[in-house]
This record gives structure tokens, sequence and C-alpha cells, in this order.
């Protein structure tokens, strides 16, 4: 391991003379094949020979022609496709000693000593066992003499990495396994097609999705969509609940709301642990309220289609940490399973998290439905909590009573989600007692007076709509000032949370300093980070983010599929981002691009250079698409015209090129699950924080807040929420540029170049500590983000 300050780098690290099987088990989910061909890149890349073993368990045990070395073009045009391409089967014979013992003979016959197996709990437990038991079957087969002594020594220790490959989301350990995400989109994308047809007709839906026993899928599902019913097996609903379900249904009816939905887990319980069917619950509204009703049960549809971004992100950064993770293992090392903290990679023992998952259904087994929900993780806690939060509105009677007013405002470009933050923030807001008021056209319709008070059914409806429903300009407050005062004189306004990007981060700062001239602005301000662009110094990530990526990755799919069957051809992408290149790297992840030229690491002619003799090279090899991606303001004379000839005249011959400038489509579009999720979230806790800073800083009849850490940005650190004072960022940010000065998402980059075959120094300093399942209480600054 080469070492320079302090840091870690793999490039020393080797897997020369190893063996390693990939290997899918179980039901199938979107993103397994992103997580095989990281798997087989990354383990050819470190020298190592890569095995795919088809149909799962079965295939291993079957060996022969199901047991295929792989090569790096074999995994080509794998990342965009759903299932798993290299087939997953249910296996009774590996559950039997005589079963293992022909897996164990079939892999020490190729000298495969090294598993990475991406399925759910049962397949990893499985390959555990098979650990466990690997020096006796290889003493029964040289007792047999199926295999000689030598080769039992040489291969006596089989090490297992694990990935989590489900759309249910079951797993402990991790805020999110291979496929959740696609699922979401899938059930969305549904709900969302729903709503409209129910509107029309006056209807009540209701909708059945996947889970087996794990309410994930309902429970982000509702909030992602505004549901007004959920019913999931972990905390199932209290004695009673046709009669309030039936109630609130009927008084969204009369307050002119034309569409009723209710999300059914599959698993969906009473707390007798009695099943609830979503014909059940369709028969109860039928019969007790008359409205016209329908079922809709998704089933596999759920589990169908292309990955999202973020299923294929997430799977190319676990499968290069799986081949990591085996590269270090030593005989002493236990089975480990590769999850997502936050929005880091973690290892973590096996046989912990499947402890913990069998924990969970042990737990609502014995009714003990609030140890349920903790076990799930802190990520489903929140959820659930957000959930009632937004979903139950508490009569006038039960909420407190403040006396304070709160503004919402939008600033800077429009973004995805933030219709759902501030949705999310009125409904919390009131919840809190507090008056909500909505300003139209950010800061200079603030300066105009374009302030409205706001009510809980102003914002039905709007988790699902793009853009901004508010409206929002990029106009900064410095200039309108003095009105901008008056107008929080006016409406008496104690407190304001803007949501937007880097322009909101400048109206932050320009209102701190205002402080000093006009007390008005002595009040608390919170900030929460929404451009597409991700550009916000204080956060890993922005609301309407997701929704971009996904917009380019959706995209390229498509022009690369435009050349199927054509001669060879590269196509050039321009991505929009300003200065900041997150779009560009990380869509080129999660698209499979060759390259990603943005401002944040220079390049020169000598590397375009290099960059088209690299797709020469690859494309003699039989591949016939090549993929690259320009941010926007990446350099002022290579443009994307410039690149485009080059690469015409450079390939000619070998290729031809397209180009293709994505734009605003990447601004636009219904916000994707994440989006909704995050937004509504930080959203809430925004409206949290304020409440309590209101009531911190009211004095004498007053609110007087004129503290650094009064004005706050909201954001997401690797793997907690923060609130940071605006002031104190102001050293993290490269204010010409309109980016933070550090931006965690570069460590990624070297990712793309290794699964695009280029040689490139990879800092692990983050991986290889494997850490333990905890189930510590969180702290009110260390709720998860991750959906």
């Amino acid at each position: 391991m080469a070492q320079t300050d302090n840091k870690k780098f793999f490039e020393n690290l080797t897997g020369a003379g190893k063996a390693i099987a990939v290997l899918t088990s179980g039901g199938d989910a979107q993103g397994m094949n992103a997580a095989v061909r990281a798997v087989v890149r990354m383990g050819i890349y470190v020298g190592a020979k890569v095995y795919f073993v088809h149909e799962g368990y079965q295939g291993m045990v079957d060996g022969g022609d199901n047991i295929k070395e792989a090569t790096w073009e074999s995994v080509s045009s794998m990342l965009q496709m759903g299932g798993t391409v290299i087939g997953s089967a249910r296996c009774k014979d590996f559950r039997t000693h005589e079963g293992r013992l022909k897996a164990a003979h079939n892999l020490v016959q190729r000298g495969i000593t090294n598993l990475c197996v991406i399925g759910g709990d049962g397949s990893l437990t499985g390959a555990n066992l098979f650990r466990e038991e690997w020096s006796g079957l290889l003493a029964e087969l040289v007792q047999q003499s199926l295999i000689d002594e030598e080769a039992a020594q040489k291969y006596s220790a089989l090490h297992i990495v694990g990935m989590v490959g489900s759309i249910d989301n079951d797993f402990c350990g991790t805020d999110m396994t291979i496929g959740t995400d696609s699922a979401l989109h899938r059930i969305i994308e549904v709900v969302d097609a729903i709503m409209t047809t129910a509107q029309s007709h006056q209807r009540t839906f209701v909708l059945e999705v996947m889970g087996r026993h794990c309410g994930y899928l309902a429970l982000v599902s509702a909030l992602a969509c505004g549901a007004d019913w959920v019913l999931i097996p972990e905390m199932p609903p209290e004695d009673g609940w046709e009669e309030k379900m039936c109630q609130k249904l009927s008084a969204k009816r009369a307050g002119m709301k034309r569409l009723n939905i209710i999300i059914v887990a599959e698993g969906a319980i009473d707390r007798n642990n009695k099943a609830i069917t979503s014909e059940h619950v369709k028969n109860l509204v039928v019969q007790r309220l008359g409205f016209d009703t329908r079922v809709t049960i998704l089933g596999h549809v759920q589990r169908g289609g292309t990955p999202s971004a973020f299923d294929r992100i997430l799977a190319s950064r676990m499968g290069v940490e799986a081949v990591l993770a085996l590269l270090e293992t030593t005989a002493n090392t236990a089975a480990c399973v590769v999850s997502l903290r936050g929005n880091q990679s973690v290892r973590l023992p096996l046989m912990e998290c499947v402890q913990m998952t069998q924990e969970v259904q042990k737990a609502m087994d014995e009714k003990r439905f609030e140890e349920a929900v903790r076990l799930r993780g802190r990520s489903f806690e929140n959820n659930l909590k957000t959930y009632k939060l937004l979903a139950h509105r508490k009569p006038e009677s039960e909420l407190p009573h403040s006396n304070f007013n709160v503004a919402v405002l939008n600033v800077g470009a429009p973004a995805a989600g933030m219709n759902a933050a501030v949705r999310s923030a009125v409904r919390v807001g009131i919840s809190e007692g507090h008056k909500m008021f909505a300003v139209s056209d950010g800061f200079e319709g603030f300066s105009k007076g374009q302030i409205k008070e706001v009510k809980w059914a102003d914002v039905g409806g709007w988790t699902g709509q793009g853009g901004s429903l508010l409206g929002t300009k990029r106009t900064l407050p410095a200039k309108h000032i003095e009105k901008i005062a008056e107008q929080m004189r006016q409406y008496n306004i104690n407190a304001l949370l803007m949501i937007g990007g880097f322009e909101a981060l400048e109206c932050l700062l320009q209102l701190c300093e205002a402080r000093s001239s006009y007390e008005e602005f002595c009040v608390p301000l919170c900030m929460l980070p929404a451009t597409i662009s991700n550009n916000v110094p204080g956060t890993d990530l922005s609301i309407g983010a997701d929704t971009a990526l996904n917009a380019i990755v959706e995209t390229c799919d498509r022009i690369k599929q435009s050349a199927s069957g054509t001669k060879r051809r590269v196509f050039i992408i321009e991505t929009m981002g300003g200065y900041c290149g997150y779009l560009a790297s990380v869509g080129g992840l999660a698209a499979g691009a060759d390259a990603a030229y943005i401002f944040e690491e220079p390049f020169d002619i000598r590397d375009l250079q290099s960059n088209v003799e690299h797709l020469t090279e690859k494309m003699k090899t039989g591949i016939q698409r090549g993929l690259i991606l320009r941010n926007e303001n990446s350099n002022e004379n290579y443009t994307t015209d410039f690149i485009y000839q080059l690469y015409s005249e450079e390939g000619r011959g070998v290729f031809d090129c397209r180009k293709n400038v994505l734009g605003h489509m990447q601004q636009g579009g219904s916000p994707s699950p994440f989006d909704r999720n995050f937004g509504t979230k930080i959203a809430a806790k925004a409206m949290q924080w304020i409440t309590k800073k209101l009531s911190e800083s009211y004095r004498q009849g007053r609110v007087f807040a004129n503290t650094e850490d009064s004005a706050c940005l909201l954001g997401m650190r690797r793997r907690a929420l923060v609130f940071q004072p605006v002031v104190q960022l102001k050293d993290e940010t490269d204010f010409i540029h309109r980016t933070p000065k550090e931006q965690w998402w570069l460590k990624l980059r070297p990712l793309m170049k290794i699964l695009a075959k280029y040689k490139t120094s990879y800092d692990v300093s983050d991986s290889g500590q494997l850490e333990h399942v905890v189930l510590s209480r969180p702290k009110e600054s260390e709720a998860m983000a991750a959906i």
C-alpha cells in the first residue's frame, strides 16, 4: 500500500493469483447488473481472475458451463439493464450438505476461494454457512479422492463478501439496499399516473406494494406521494383504525379533495398479527362511505425496468468496495457485507446484520412493534415520524398556539423537490402552532409584498410537482433590503426559511450582514440546499440533484441505444452545473461514461488525445459505443463543439461522433422519490429547529436572535444532517466559481475511470474498517438523511 499524507491508495494492492466468483441469488433487483459489472471490472483491473456463477447457488452446485470466466467486454451494456443478466434461482440443493459439497468441488477445481454474493439475508446466511463448513468440505473431498491434499492446503480458506440486492430494503445495517430506489421509482410513476385518473372520477385508490414483511416501500412511497393512509407490518394501526381511516377520508372528500390514496404493504397486519389485505381495505371504504374505490396491486412491475441513477451508483460503489474487501481478507476475517451509511460505504460483519434482521421479525411476532421500528434503523424511524407529522392533521383545539409567524420562500433556479420541501415546512409549522406565510418570486416578490398566509390544505398535492409552485427568482436581497425589512415588520415575520441553491446562501449571508442595520433580520434564519448543480457548501447533497441525475442517465441510455446496430460511435454529452462537475462526474459513473471533463480537474490537449486513443483501442475489441460527458463550464477553450470536432477528426476510420447538449431538461420533470423524501424530511427538521430557536430567543414579547447559530444551513454531511452557521461556511466557499472548496464526490471520479479501464490512483482511506451494527439512540443532531 502506498502511504502519502496519511492517505491510503490501492494501486499497489494486487489480486494476482486470486480468483473471485460473483453470483446473484434470491429475488432479482434492479442494479444487480451494475454490481456484477463493478466486481468483474475491478477484479480484472487488480489482476484477479473473475468468474460468473450463472443461476445463483444452483449454478454453483451444478458446475459445468454455469461457472464461466468473465472478461472486460462481457459486462459491457449491463449497467442499464434491470434484473440480473447472470440469472438467479432459489436453490434447495445448496441447503443440503451434499449440495454444498458439490459446490465446493466446483469452486476448488477452478481455484476460486473468493465469493461475492449479491442477494438478500437468506442468500448471505447460506454463504456464511458455506464459509464455516469450507475446511470440513475440503477434507471430505480429499477423503473421496476428488481433490488432493495439496489443493486442500492451497485453497484452505473461503472468503465471503456480501452486497444486499433486494427491493424490500429489509436488511439491517444499511440505509439502502440495491434495487430499493428503482422500485420506489416504479411505484411513484404508477401513483402519479393513478392520481390523474382518480381526480377525474373522484375515486379512492388502494395500492398494494411489495416488501414481504417490511413496510419500507409502502412507507416511503406514502411519504413521497402524500398518501392519506398507509398500512405497514412494523407499526400496525391502533384498534378501531377502520373508523379513524374512514373519518379521515370523509373529511378530505368534504374538503373538496377529489381523490384518496391508501397504500398497503403486502405484509400489513393488525395488532393481533392478522393480515390486512388491500381487498379488505377496499370493502371497508365501499361499505362505510360508499366511495367509488379501486384496488391496484403493483406486483412484479416494482422489480422491473431499468435501475435508477441512485441504484447504479450505489451498486458500482459497493461492487468496487466488495473487491477491495476480498483483497484485504485474511483467514481470520469474518464474512462481511458492504453497506451504505448516510453517504458512506462501510463494511459490517455479515452475521451481525443477519441476526438484527431476524430480531425485527421476532419483535413483530411478539407484538413489540415500537422495538421493531427501532430495529429497522434510524432512516425507517425518521420516515415514520415524518409521515405521521405530515399526513394526520390535529384538530385546531389540540394544536399549540405559538403566536409566531414564519415565512417560506424559494430562491435561485427551480429544482425538483422544492415543492415537497415547502409542503413539509408549511404543515410542520402549522403543527407547531405557527402561522405560515408563503412568499412568491423569492426576495423580489418579498420586496413587493407578494406574501400570503398558507393553510394545511393549500399545499395538498404539492409533493409530486416539479419546479417551484411559489415561483423563484435569482434576485439577491441587498438591493431591496429596506423594502424587505418593511415587509418583515408589516407581516411581523419572526423566522425565515429559504429553499434554494448558491443564491440562497448569498441571500442568507446578506441578511446576516443587514442585522446590524435592521433589527427585523435578527430572527432565526434557515436555508435548505436545493439545486440540481449540487454546488452548495455545507452539504453533500442538494434537493433536485437526484432528479437531474436521473434525467441525464435516462437520456444517455437512449442516446447509447440509438447507436445499436450502427457502426462504432462516440457521443459527446454536455451537462449543466455551472463550474461544479457533480452532474457530469456522478452522471458519468451512473451512465458508464468513458470520461467526464470538469472544471475541478483541469485537462489539456494531451488528455483529450489520450482519451481518443483509449476509445480507439476499446472500439477495436468489439465495443460499439463510447460516451463522453462534459460539464458546461469545464474549460472556456475546449468547448463541446471543439471536443466533438477533435474526436470526429482523430477517430476517423474507427468511429464517428455525435454531440448532444442536454440543457434545461435536467431541471424539469417530476421529482424523484429521493428528492421528494429528502426535501420533505429536511424541511420538517428545519421547522423543528426554527421552533426551538424561536422559543430560545423570545424575550419580553418579541423575538431577538442575533447569534451566529441563529442563521444556519441544514446540510447532509457524510452520515448526519447538520445545522451549520452560515458565516462559518464562508471559508469553505469559492465565491468566484460558486462551489465548495472541497467536494466529496471527487473521490468517486477514479471509480468511473477504473470501470472504463483507465489506470488511475484511488484513495481508499475511508475503506477497510470493519464496523459493528449498533443500536444507538439518535441524537437530535444526527438524524439520518438517507431515504
